[in-house]
C-alpha cells in the first residue's frame, strides 16, 4: 500500500509539474483532462452508490447513500493536497445534474431513480397491500405492520422524517420538486376515474345533496351507491379505495415537503424566515397562488397546493362548464361512502399509530387537499361553504350507523366517527365548533375512548 500510495503521489506531483504539453499543434493540459475524468468519476459513483436493483427493486436508504456521498467527497478533497485543482469545481459541475432526471449525458440520475422507486415501489406497495403499511402521522412515517407476501422491506426505513431529510440534502429543492410533480400527476389520473364515477351516478347524487335532512330518502338512494356489480365492487368501494390512494400520496407528500422545510431552514434559515413572512402576510387574491408556489418550493404548507392546482389543470375534461358541479357532487359522493368503512375489518384505529390499518386516516388528506385545489380552479373559491356542506351530509350519514343492528355494519363504528374529527383538524377551511354543530361531540368522546382501551387490550 505505500509503495502504491507513493507512485499515485508521484503521478499527482507530475500533473502539477507540466502546465501545458505541446503536441504538434495542439496543447495537451493534464490538469483539465484530470477534472474531466473526475467528474465523469464522480457522477457515476454517485448513481452507483445507490445501489439500484430495477429487477429486484432494492435500493440504498437516503441516508446511506448521503454517508457515503460525503465520504468520497472527502477523499477527493484530499486530493487538492497533491494537485494544483479546484475541486469544488467538481462538486459544483455534477451535483446539481443529480437534482434532475436526467443528467448532461442523458444518463439516469439519483432524483429520477429515487421518485421512481418511492412512487413507483413503496407508495404502489402501500395501496395494494392494505394493511402491511400504514401511514403513521404520531411517527411522521410509514411503518411496516405486517409483510406481505414476498416482501421483506419495513417501510420505516425508507419513509420517515430522517431518510426524507436524507433525500432532501441529496436531491434538493429541484429534486423534491421533480418528484412532487410526479406524484401529482397521479393524484390528477386518479381524479379523472373519480369523476368518471361521479357522471355515472349524477342524478341520485344531485338528490343526495338535497335530501340530507330526510333520513328516509337518503337511506333509499344511499342503497343505489352501495349495490355491487355482477364482478366488481359497488362504486362506493371504488371511489374510498380511489380517495384512500390520493390521501396516501398527499400525506407522503405533506411529509417530504417537511423534511425539505427541515434542511432549508438549516441551511437558509433568513430566506426561509422572508419567504414565511411573504406568505402569510400576503392577501388571498389571484396573486397568492404564486406566492403558494414559491411557499411551497421551500416546504412551506400551503392551504391550496400549487402542484395539485397545476396537475389538475392539464386533465383534458369532456365536461368543462360543469366542472363545479361534478366538484360538489364528488364530495356529496364521499360524504355519503364514509359510512360503508365501518363494515370493513381494516378500518380499526390503531392508537399507538393513530391511523387506520387500511390508512382511511388519509382521506382526511384527500378530502382537504382536492376540496381546496378543485374549487380554487373551478369555483368562485368557495372551499369553506362547500366542505361545511360535506361535513353535514357526512355527519348525517354517521349518525344514521347508530340505528344499524347488523353487527357488520357497526363492527368499527367508532374508529369511523374519529374520522370526521381528523378532517376538521387537518382542514384550514374548517373548525371544530362547525362539528360540534353538527356531530356530538360525545360520540368523539367515546369513540376516542372505546378505541383506546381497545388497542390497550390489544398490547
Amino acid at each position: 500500500m505505500d509503495k502504491l500510495h507513493m507512485a499515485l503521489t508521484d503521478l499527482c506531483y507530475a500533473i502539477n509539474y507540466c502546465t501545458v504539453i505541446q503536441v504538434w499543434e495542439h496543447g495537451f493540459v493534464p490538469r483539465e483532462f484530470f477534472l474531466q475524468h473526475l467528474e465523469t468519476r464522480f457522477n457515476k459513483a454517485l448513481v452507483g452508490m445507490m445501489m439500484y436493483n430495477p429487477e429486484t427493486n432494492e435500493i440504498a436508504k437516503p441516508s446511506e447513500l448521503l454517508n457515503g456521498v460525503r465520504a468520497y467527497m472527502n477523499v477527493l478533497q484530499s486530493i487538492e493536497n497533491y494537485v494544483h485543482i479546484d475541486i469544488v469545481r467538481v462538486f459544483n459541475n455534477v451535483l446539481p445534474m443529480q437534482t434532475q432526471p436526467a443528467d448532461a449525458h442523458g444518463e439516469k440520475t439519483i432524483t429520477h431513480n429515487y421518485t421512481h422507486w418511492y412512487l413507483e415501489v413503496l407508495l404502489k406497495r402501500v395501496a395494494l397491500n392494505s394493511g402491511h403499511i400504514v401511514f403513521s402521522p404520531s411517527r411522521k412515517a410509514f411503518v411496516t405492520v405486517s409483510q406481505g407476501e414476498g416482501s421483506l422491506m419495513a417501510a420505516e426505513e425508507y419513509a420517515d422524517l430522517t431518510e426524507l431529510r436524507a433525500l432532501a440534502e441529496l436531491i434538493g429543492p429541484y429534486g423534491m420538486k421533480y418528484m412532487g410533480e410526479r406524484l401529482m400527476l397521479n393524484i390528477a389520473s386518479q381524479v379523472d376515474e373519480i369523476k368518471k364515477l361521479v357522471l355515472a351516478n349524477k342524478d341520485t347524487l344531485t338528490q343526495l345533496r338535497s335530501s340530507f335532512d330526510k333520513p328516509e330518502v337518503m337511506r333509499e338512494l344511499t342503497k343505489k351507491l352501495m349495490t355491487p356489480y355482477k364482478n366488481a365492487p359497488c362504486d362506493a368501494d371504488v371511489l374510498l379505495i380511489r380517495m384512500t390512494k390520493i390521501g396516501v400520496l398527499l400525506a407522503f407528500r405533506a411529509l417530504a415537503q417537511e423534511a425539505l422545510n427541515d434542511i432549508l431552514e438549516q441551511r437558509i434559515p433568513f430566506l426561509i424566515g422572508s419567504i414565511r413572512d411573504i406568505h402569510h402576510h400576503v392577501p388571498n387574491t389571484k396573486d397568492s397562488m404564486v406566492v403558494n408556489e414559491l411557499a411551497s418550493s421551500a416546504g412551506e404548507k400551503c392551504s391550496v397546493d400549487p402542484t395539485l392546482c397545476n396537475a389538475l389543470r392539464t386533465l383534458k375534461s369532456e365536461h368543462a362548464e360543469d366542472e363545479y358541479t361534478i366538484a360538489c357532487l364528488l364530495f356529496v359522493f364521499v360524504a355519503v361512502s364514509i359510512p360503508k368503512m365501518a363494515r370493513m375489518d381494516l378500518s380499526t384505529m390503531r392508537a399507538s399509530l393513530e391511523g387506520h390499518l387500511n390508512n382511511s386516516h388519509c382521506l382526511a388528506r384527500s378530502i382537504n387537499g382536492l376540496a381546496g385545489a378543485l374549487f380554487s380552479l373551478y369555483g368562485p373559491g368557495d372551499t369553506d361553504l362547500r366542505l361545511q356542506e360535506f361535513l353535514a351530509l357526512a355527519s348525517s350519514s354517521l349518525l344514521r350507523l347508530g340505528f344499524e343492528n347488523e353487527k357488520d355494519a357497526v363492527k368499527n363504528r367508532e374508529s369511523v366517527y374519529l374520522l370526521l374529527d381528523e378532517i376538521v383538524q387537518e382542514s384550514p377551511f374548517l373548525t371544530m365548533d362547525l362539528l360540534e354543530s353538527c356531530f356530538p361531540y360525545a360520540l368523539l368522546r367515546n369513540a376516542y375512548h372505546s378505541v383506546y382501551k381497545a388497542t390497550a387490550a390489544d398490547v
